[in-house]
């Protein structure tokens, strides 16, 4: 299934990317609907709030609310008003999704709280980090895929290293998870990706 999250962060990645999810006037989530591609016979199936428009047979969205990757659900409700959305495409340039972003924004505020927190000094020295790449992607990217491969090279190492720590420690998986900020079965697979037990 092709998932269209609106927002994202560097922080956590796919595991809590967000998007303003679909309630039926029941009150209900519904599942994908299924969206004409532009090129060829096929269709693809998506979640993603404007293809519930109730038009080619898919239901039309009551309201909307924040949605996470997690499997989190915003309790507010954000009604739709369809008369002031109209036809015109795209229709996400007529509907304030503020709503549902700050409800995300705060859910990601409680997961944060959970985390293991990064050394200051080492949370500096990524957003440098971060910073610095960035710049050498622009003027040198050459440079740029040859700092990234040693880095590839310094994160293996260093993952195999905190991975046997970790599996050693007896923690539960879910416990690394919360600690990581992901799902358990991303945090399982980190551990199986980062060290062979």
């Amino acid at each position: 299934m092709v998932e269209e999250w609106d927002w994202t962060t560097v922080e956590f990645g796919d595991a809590h990317a967000g998007t303003a999810g679909v309630l039926l006037a029941d009150g209900t989530e519904p599942g994908p609907v299924y969206v004409d591609a532009v090129s060829g016979p096929e269709a693809y199936p998506t979640t993603h709030w404007t293809a519930y428009d109730g038009q080619h047979g898919s239901p039309r969205a009551h309201a909307l609310r924040a949605a996470c990757a997690c499997g989190w659900r915003g309790a507010a409700e954000y009604p739709l008003d369809w008369r002031a959305v109209g036809d015109g495409p795209p229709a996400e340039h007529h509907v304030d999704l503020s709503g549902p972003l700050a409800d995300w924004n705060a859910h990601l505020s409680v997961v944060r709280e959970t985390v293991v927190p990064l050394p200051e000094p080492l949370a500096g020295l990524l957003l440098d980090l971060s910073d610095e790449l960035g710049d050498v992607v622009a003027d040198a990217p050459l440079a740029a895929l040859r700092a990234v491969g040693i880095l590839r090279r310094i994160i293996a190492e260093a993952a195999d290293e905190a991975a046997e720590a970790v599996h050693d420690s007896g923690a539960s998986t879910e416990s690394v998870a919360a600690a990581l900020g992901t799902t358990p079965s991303e945090a399982f697979g980190l551990l199986l990706r980062f060290h062979t037990f």
